[in-house]
Protein backbone atom coordinates (compact mmCIF):
# COMPACT_ATOMS: atom_id res chain seq x y z
CA UNK A 1 0.00 0.00 0.00
CA UNK A 2 2.46 2.98 -1.16
CA UNK A 3 -0.11 5.50 -1.18
CA UNK A 4 -0.74 4.84 2.32
CA UNK A 5 2.44 4.74 3.23
CA UNK A 6 3.45 8.33 2.02
CA UNK A 7 0.08 9.60 3.35
CA UNK A 8 0.91 8.37 7.10
CA UNK A 9 4.49 9.70 6.69
CA UNK A 10 3.11 13.17 5.53
CA UNK A 11 0.70 13.23 7.97
CA UNK A 12 3.53 12.37 11.50
CA UNK A 13 5.33 15.11 9.54
CA UNK A 14 2.21 17.81 10.41
CA UNK A 15 2.12 16.76 14.45
CA UNK A 16 2.85 18.16 17.42
CA UNK A 17 3.13 16.69 21.38
CA UNK A 18 -0.37 15.64 22.47
CA UNK A 19 -1.94 17.85 25.35
CA UNK A 20 -0.66 16.61 28.63
CA UNK A 21 -4.19 16.49 29.68
CA UNK A 22 -4.78 13.00 27.31
CA UNK A 23 -1.58 11.11 28.44
CA UNK A 24 -0.28 9.31 31.00
CA UNK A 25 2.37 7.80 31.63
CA UNK A 26 2.48 3.96 32.33
CA UNK A 27 5.09 1.09 32.68
CA UNK A 28 8.46 0.52 31.05
CA UNK A 29 7.96 3.74 28.42
CA UNK A 30 4.38 2.95 27.64
CA UNK A 31 2.06 5.93 27.67
CA UNK A 32 -1.63 5.73 27.72
CA UNK A 33 -3.57 7.93 25.44
CA UNK A 34 -7.14 9.45 27.17
CA UNK A 35 -8.40 11.18 23.84
CA UNK A 36 -11.40 8.47 23.32
CA UNK A 37 -12.65 5.63 24.94
CA UNK A 38 -10.39 2.60 23.68
CA UNK A 39 -7.70 4.28 26.01
CA UNK A 40 -4.84 2.95 24.06
CA UNK A 41 -1.40 1.64 25.84
CA UNK A 42 0.67 2.75 23.16
CA UNK A 43 4.60 1.57 22.68
CA UNK A 44 7.34 3.42 21.50
CA UNK A 45 7.08 3.92 17.89
CA UNK A 46 3.28 2.43 17.39
CA UNK A 47 0.56 3.87 16.99
CA UNK A 48 -3.40 3.57 18.64
CA UNK A 49 -6.46 2.27 17.25
CA UNK A 50 -6.98 5.53 15.15
CA UNK A 51 -3.94 5.19 13.74
CA UNK A 52 -3.38 9.12 13.95
CA UNK A 53 -1.75 9.28 17.55
CA UNK A 54 1.20 7.68 18.15
CA UNK A 55 4.19 7.24 20.62
CA UNK A 56 7.15 8.61 18.80
CA UNK A 57 9.60 7.32 21.45
CA UNK A 58 8.88 10.54 23.53
CA UNK A 59 5.57 11.38 23.41
CA UNK A 60 2.12 11.08 22.06
CA UNK A 61 2.11 13.23 18.44
CA UNK A 62 -1.15 14.24 17.28
CA UNK A 63 -2.66 15.50 14.25
CA UNK A 64 -1.94 19.65 13.60
CA UNK A 65 -2.46 22.01 11.29
CA UNK A 66 -4.49 20.43 8.26
CA UNK A 67 -8.12 19.37 7.26
CA UNK A 68 -9.32 16.62 5.45
CA UNK A 69 -13.04 17.97 5.00
CA UNK A 70 -13.92 21.88 4.70
CA UNK A 71 -17.20 23.62 4.37
CA UNK A 72 -19.92 26.01 5.71
CA UNK A 73 -22.51 23.98 6.21
CA UNK A 74 -26.61 24.88 7.73
CA UNK A 75 -26.24 23.73 11.32
CA UNK A 76 -29.38 21.74 11.12
CA UNK A 77 -26.73 19.35 8.94
CA UNK A 78 -24.88 18.52 11.93
CA UNK A 79 -27.70 17.84 12.74
CA UNK A 80 -28.63 21.13 16.05
CA UNK A 81 -32.15 21.67 15.82
CA UNK A 82 -31.68 23.70 18.64
CA UNK A 83 -28.97 25.74 17.86
CA UNK A 84 -29.26 29.12 16.12
CA UNK A 85 -32.33 27.78 13.73
CA UNK A 86 -31.06 28.74 9.80
CA UNK A 87 -27.45 29.50 10.58
CA UNK A 88 -24.54 28.29 8.79
CA UNK A 89 -21.23 26.36 10.89
CA UNK A 90 -17.68 26.03 9.43
CA UNK A 91 -17.30 22.83 9.49
CA UNK A 92 -13.79 20.97 9.33
CA UNK A 93 -12.62 17.39 9.79
CA UNK A 94 -9.35 15.70 9.47
CA UNK A 95 -8.49 12.37 9.03
CA UNK A 96 -8.86 8.92 10.94
CA UNK A 97 -11.22 7.27 13.43
CA UNK A 98 -11.39 5.22 16.56
CA UNK A 99 -13.99 3.16 14.87
CA UNK A 100 -15.20 0.89 11.72
CA UNK A 101 -18.72 1.13 11.14
CA UNK A 102 -19.42 -0.91 7.74
CA UNK A 103 -22.46 1.72 6.87
CA UNK A 104 -19.75 4.89 7.62
CA UNK A 105 -21.14 7.44 4.95
CA UNK A 106 -17.92 9.57 5.56
CA UNK A 107 -15.66 6.27 5.31
CA UNK A 108 -13.59 8.12 2.59
CA UNK A 109 -11.52 10.13 5.38
CA UNK A 110 -12.09 8.25 7.97
CA UNK A 111 -11.20 5.09 6.69
CA UNK A 112 -7.76 6.21 5.05
CA UNK A 113 -5.72 4.99 7.37
CA UNK A 114 -7.31 1.37 7.53
CA UNK A 115 -8.88 0.80 3.65
CA UNK A 116 -6.75 1.25 0.76
CA UNK A 117 -9.54 2.20 -1.22
CA UNK A 118 -10.28 4.98 0.89
CA UNK A 119 -8.27 8.11 -0.52
CA UNK A 120 -8.45 11.36 0.86
CA UNK A 121 -5.83 14.47 1.16
CA UNK A 122 -4.95 16.59 3.44
CA UNK A 123 -5.27 21.00 2.99
CA UNK A 124 -2.69 22.54 5.29
CA UNK A 125 -4.04 25.42 7.03
CA UNK A 126 -3.22 27.30 10.26
CA UNK A 127 -6.27 27.93 13.14
CA UNK A 128 -6.55 31.97 12.30
CA UNK A 129 -6.97 30.81 8.71
CA UNK A 130 -10.19 28.80 9.63
CA UNK A 131 -11.83 30.95 12.03
CA UNK A 132 -10.81 33.73 9.22
CA UNK A 133 -12.67 31.67 6.60
CA UNK A 134 -15.92 31.67 9.54
CA UNK A 135 -15.86 35.28 9.97
CA UNK A 136 -15.60 35.70 6.55
CA UNK A 137 -19.06 33.81 5.15
CA UNK A 138 -20.51 35.49 9.02
CA UNK A 139 -20.81 32.00 10.16
CA UNK A 140 -21.62 32.17 13.99
CA UNK A 141 -20.28 27.99 14.77
CA UNK A 142 -17.18 26.33 14.46
CA UNK A 143 -17.85 22.12 14.05
CA UNK A 144 -15.28 19.55 14.33
CA UNK A 145 -17.24 16.60 12.11
CA UNK A 146 -16.80 14.37 9.33
CA UNK A 147 -14.24 12.40 10.70
CA UNK A 148 -14.50 11.44 14.43
CA UNK A 149 -13.08 14.72 16.42
CA UNK A 150 -12.08 12.93 19.93
CA UNK A 151 -9.38 11.61 18.09
CA UNK A 152 -7.52 15.01 16.77
CA UNK A 153 -9.21 16.65 20.08
CA UNK A 154 -5.96 18.99 20.60
CA UNK A 155 -5.87 19.94 17.27
CA UNK A 156 -9.49 20.98 17.55
CA UNK A 157 -8.82 23.14 21.06
CA UNK A 158 -6.58 24.77 19.09
CA UNK A 159 -8.91 25.74 16.29
CA UNK A 160 -11.70 26.59 18.85
CA UNK A 161 -9.60 28.99 21.57
CA UNK A 162 -8.69 31.54 18.23
CA UNK A 163 -12.89 30.76 17.08
CA UNK A 164 -14.11 31.95 20.60
CA UNK A 165 -11.29 34.95 20.75
CA UNK A 166 -14.03 36.22 17.90
CA UNK A 167 -16.80 35.61 20.00
CA UNK A 168 -17.97 32.53 17.81
CA UNK A 169 -19.30 29.35 19.37
CA UNK A 170 -17.69 25.74 19.06
CA UNK A 171 -19.25 21.70 18.60
CA UNK A 172 -18.45 18.68 17.91
CA UNK A 173 -20.09 15.80 16.46
CA UNK A 174 -19.00 12.53 17.54
CA UNK A 175 -19.61 9.08 18.01
CA UNK A 176 -19.44 9.43 21.86
CA UNK A 177 -16.38 7.10 22.70
CA UNK A 178 -14.91 9.81 24.97
CA UNK A 179 -13.32 9.23 28.76
CA UNK A 180 -14.24 11.72 31.17
CA UNK A 181 -10.62 13.14 30.98
CA UNK A 182 -11.08 14.43 27.46
CA UNK A 183 -14.58 15.85 27.97
CA UNK A 184 -12.92 17.80 31.21
CA UNK A 185 -10.42 19.14 28.01
CA UNK A 186 -13.31 20.21 25.92
CA UNK A 187 -15.39 21.40 28.47
CA UNK A 188 -13.76 25.08 28.33
CA UNK A 189 -13.97 25.15 24.36
CA UNK A 190 -16.85 23.39 23.29
CA UNK A 191 -20.61 24.75 23.99
CA UNK A 192 -22.50 22.40 21.62
CA UNK A 193 -22.02 18.01 21.24
CA UNK A 194 -23.92 15.87 19.09
CA UNK A 195 -23.48 12.16 19.77
CA UNK A 196 -24.27 9.59 17.79
CA UNK A 197 -26.12 6.63 19.71
CA UNK A 198 -25.65 4.00 17.02
CA UNK A 199 -27.35 1.16 19.39
CA UNK A 200 -28.18 0.22 22.74
CA UNK A 201 -26.88 -3.36 22.57
CA UNK A 202 -23.03 -3.69 23.60
CA UNK A 203 -22.78 -6.81 20.80
CA UNK A 204 -23.96 -4.21 18.38
CA UNK A 205 -21.17 -1.55 19.64
CA UNK A 206 -18.69 -4.43 20.08
CA UNK A 207 -18.70 -5.13 16.15
CA UNK A 208 -18.29 -1.60 15.06
CA UNK A 209 -15.30 -0.98 17.25
CA UNK A 210 -16.56 0.36 21.30
CA UNK A 211 -18.12 -0.35 23.91
CA UNK A 212 -22.19 0.56 24.96
CA UNK A 213 -21.40 1.98 28.51
CA UNK A 214 -18.83 4.15 26.88
CA UNK A 215 -21.54 6.02 25.14
CA UNK A 216 -23.92 5.96 27.13
CA UNK A 217 -21.62 7.33 30.11
CA UNK A 218 -20.28 10.14 27.54
CA UNK A 219 -24.28 11.68 26.84
CA UNK A 220 -24.77 11.69 30.99
CA UNK A 221 -21.94 13.55 31.76
CA UNK A 222 -22.23 16.00 28.81
CA UNK A 223 -25.38 17.09 30.05
CA UNK A 224 -23.97 17.00 33.44
CA UNK A 225 -21.51 19.25 32.65
CA UNK A 226 -23.67 21.44 30.81
CA UNK A 227 -22.73 21.22 27.02
CA UNK A 228 -25.72 21.49 25.02
CA UNK A 229 -26.30 17.77 23.64
CA UNK A 230 -27.89 16.13 20.86
CA UNK A 231 -28.37 12.86 20.16
CA UNK A 232 -28.54 11.47 16.46
CA UNK A 233 -29.75 7.47 16.01
CA UNK A 234 -28.66 6.39 12.68
CA UNK A 235 -31.99 3.64 11.70
CA UNK A 236 -30.80 0.88 10.03
CA UNK A 237 -32.75 -2.21 9.06
CA UNK A 238 -31.74 -4.91 11.19
CA UNK A 239 -29.14 -3.51 13.11
CA UNK A 240 -30.84 -1.10 15.60
CA UNK A 241 -34.68 -0.70 14.79
CA UNK A 242 -36.38 -3.31 16.72
CA UNK A 243 -38.94 -1.99 19.00
CA UNK A 244 -37.86 -2.99 21.88
CA UNK A 245 -34.10 -1.40 21.10
CA UNK A 246 -36.10 1.64 20.20
CA UNK A 247 -37.38 1.37 23.75
CA UNK A 248 -34.60 0.78 25.83
CA UNK A 249 -33.05 4.08 23.98
CA UNK A 250 -35.66 6.57 24.37
CA UNK A 251 -35.87 5.57 28.01
CA UNK A 252 -32.29 6.09 28.31
CA UNK A 253 -32.31 9.36 26.86
CA UNK A 254 -35.62 10.57 28.51
CA UNK A 255 -33.51 9.55 32.16
CA UNK A 256 -30.88 11.88 31.19
CA UNK A 257 -33.34 14.80 30.54
CA UNK A 258 -36.60 14.41 28.29
CA UNK A 259 -35.27 17.82 26.59
CA UNK A 260 -32.68 16.21 24.81
CA UNK A 261 -33.04 16.29 20.90
CA UNK A 262 -33.14 13.07 19.27
CA UNK A 263 -32.65 13.06 15.77
CA UNK A 264 -33.84 9.64 14.43
CA UNK A 265 -32.22 9.43 10.67
CA UNK A 266 -33.16 7.43 7.60
CA UNK A 267 -30.26 4.69 6.13
CA UNK A 268 -29.24 4.48 2.54
CA UNK A 269 -26.92 1.74 1.75
CA UNK A 270 -23.35 2.30 2.09
CA UNK A 271 -19.80 1.82 2.47
CA UNK A 272 -19.97 -2.04 3.10
CA UNK A 273 -23.22 -2.53 4.05
CA UNK A 274 -25.35 -2.59 1.20
CA UNK A 275 -27.19 -5.60 1.79
CA UNK A 276 -30.32 -4.31 3.03
CA UNK A 277 -32.79 -1.30 1.50
CA UNK A 278 -33.12 2.01 2.90
CA UNK A 279 -35.18 2.98 5.90
CA UNK A 280 -38.77 3.84 5.70
CA UNK A 281 -40.79 6.40 6.52
CA UNK A 282 -43.16 3.88 8.92
CA UNK A 283 -39.77 2.62 10.40
CA UNK A 284 -38.91 5.91 11.51
CA UNK A 285 -42.84 6.81 12.83
CA UNK A 286 -42.10 3.67 14.85
CA UNK A 287 -38.75 4.92 16.43
CA UNK A 288 -40.59 8.97 16.66
CA UNK A 289 -43.38 6.89 18.80
CA UNK A 290 -41.21 5.29 20.71
CA UNK A 291 -39.35 8.09 21.73
CA UNK A 292 -42.58 10.29 22.55
CA UNK A 293 -43.88 7.47 24.49
CA UNK A 294 -40.58 7.46 26.56
CA UNK A 295 -41.33 11.25 27.56
CA UNK A 296 -38.96 13.01 25.31
CA UNK A 297 -39.85 16.47 24.38
CA UNK A 298 -38.13 16.78 21.16
CA UNK A 299 -38.04 13.91 18.45
CA UNK A 300 -37.18 14.65 14.71
CA UNK A 301 -37.29 12.87 11.97
CA UNK A 302 -34.85 13.12 9.41
CA UNK A 303 -32.82 12.53 5.67
CA UNK A 304 -36.56 12.25 3.83
CA UNK A 305 -37.29 15.86 3.83
CA UNK A 306 -41.29 16.19 2.94
CA UNK A 307 -41.66 12.40 3.79
CA UNK A 308 -42.32 12.57 7.41
CA UNK A 309 -44.92 15.41 7.81
CA UNK A 310 -44.52 17.75 10.85
CA UNK A 311 -41.64 15.20 12.10
CA UNK A 312 -38.93 17.65 10.92
CA UNK A 313 -40.69 21.11 12.73
CA UNK A 314 -40.21 21.80 16.90
CA UNK A 315 -43.21 22.16 18.98
CA UNK A 316 -44.10 23.41 22.62
CA UNK A 317 -43.76 20.42 24.62
CA UNK A 318 -46.37 22.70 26.72
CA UNK A 319 -48.62 24.07 24.35
CA UNK A 320 -48.06 22.07 21.15
CA UNK A 321 -47.99 25.42 19.63
CA UNK A 322 -45.71 24.79 16.04
CA UNK A 323 -42.30 27.00 16.80
CA UNK A 324 -39.86 25.58 14.00
CA UNK A 325 -40.67 24.79 11.03
CA UNK A 326 -37.90 22.87 8.70
CA UNK A 327 -37.84 20.90 5.44
CA UNK A 328 -34.69 19.26 5.61
CA UNK A 329 -31.83 21.72 6.22
CA UNK A 330 -33.91 24.71 5.68
CA UNK A 331 -35.88 26.86 8.31
CA UNK A 332 -38.81 28.22 6.86
CA UNK A 333 -40.25 29.93 9.75
CA UNK A 334 -38.59 30.40 13.63
CA UNK A 335 -41.67 31.90 15.81
CA UNK A 336 -39.25 31.25 19.35
CA UNK A 337 -39.33 34.40 21.30
CA UNK A 338 -36.43 34.73 23.20
CA UNK A 339 -36.07 30.75 23.52
CA UNK A 340 -39.82 31.40 24.83
CA UNK A 341 -43.08 30.10 23.29
CA UNK A 342 -44.63 32.58 22.00
CA UNK A 343 -48.24 30.95 22.87
CA UNK A 344 -47.89 30.28 26.50
CA UNK A 345 -44.37 32.01 27.62
CA UNK A 346 -42.94 27.93 27.99
CA UNK A 347 -38.70 27.85 28.07
CA UNK A 348 -37.58 25.74 24.89
CA UNK A 349 -34.21 24.69 25.83
CA UNK A 350 -31.37 25.26 23.36
CA UNK A 351 -28.88 27.90 22.46
CA UNK A 352 -31.08 30.58 20.38
CA UNK A 353 -28.30 33.46 20.39
CA UNK A 354 -24.93 34.13 20.16
CA UNK A 355 -24.70 35.51 23.60
CA UNK A 356 -26.19 32.47 25.06
CA UNK A 357 -23.58 31.00 27.43
CA UNK A 358 -25.66 27.87 28.83
CA UNK A 359 -28.53 26.11 27.93
CA UNK A 360 -31.92 27.94 28.49
CA UNK A 361 -34.57 26.03 30.89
Amino acid sequence: MPGQTALKELLERHTLAADPALVRLEKDGALRCLACGHRCLIRPHRAGVCKVRFHSGETIRRPHGYVAGLQVDPVEKKPFYHVFPGSEALSFGMLGCDLHCAYCQNWVSSQTLRDPEAVAHPQFQAADQLVALALHYGAPLVVSTYNEPLITADWAVEVFREARRHGLVCGFVSNGNATPEVIAYLRPHVRLYKVDLKSFRDKTYRKLGCKLSNVVETIATLHEKGFWVEVVTLLVPGLNDSVEELNDMAAFLAGVSPDIPWHITAFHPDYRMTDRGRTGTGDLERAYEAGKAAGLHYVYLGNLPGFVGGRENTFCPSCGEELIRRHGFHVLENRLKDGHCPQCGTIIPGVWATADTGATG
